[in-house]
């Protein structure tokens, strides 16, 4: 996704077995994306040293996290990621570096993107 002319957007990623992990609050690492432009200009995986939802929400804060990409999450957690700031983008499901390059062409809102059984769910 391309955000201001010149603004670096940082992404991260709930992952887990280099897929999108299917529920953020008990993920143990995110992939945090860098990109300028629409083109990534760094990427690494970042772990989470715990397992508490609210502590993982701090250190996307620290990481300076602009969206957060994830398959489930609870609403607490999420009204929690929400409140600081942080855009999520949740009920997303697939290997890892084809939602990456989905979300830099701006094409997550396809449907297999879409973690299964979610279409119709309200969270």
């Amino acid at each position: 996704m391309i955000g201001p002319e010149g603004a670096i957007i940082k992404v991260a990623f709930a992952t887990w077995n280099n897929r999108i992990a299917p529920q953020f609050d008990a993920a143990g690492h995110v992939c945090l994306v860098e990109t300028k432009m629409g083109a990534i200009i760094h990427a690494h995986l970042e772990a989470f040293r715990t397992k508490l939802p609210v502590k993982k929400v701090c250190r996307l804060v620290e990481l300076g996290v602009d969206t957060l990409v994830c398959g489930a999450i609870s609403r607490p957690v999420q009204a929690l990621v929400e409140a600081q700031g942080i855009r999520v983008v949740a009920l997303v499901a697939g290997e890892l570096s084809e939602v990456i390059n989905a979300w830099i062409k701006g094409g997550l809102d396809e449907s297999h993107f879409t973690m299964p059984g979610s279409r119709d769910t309200e969270w």
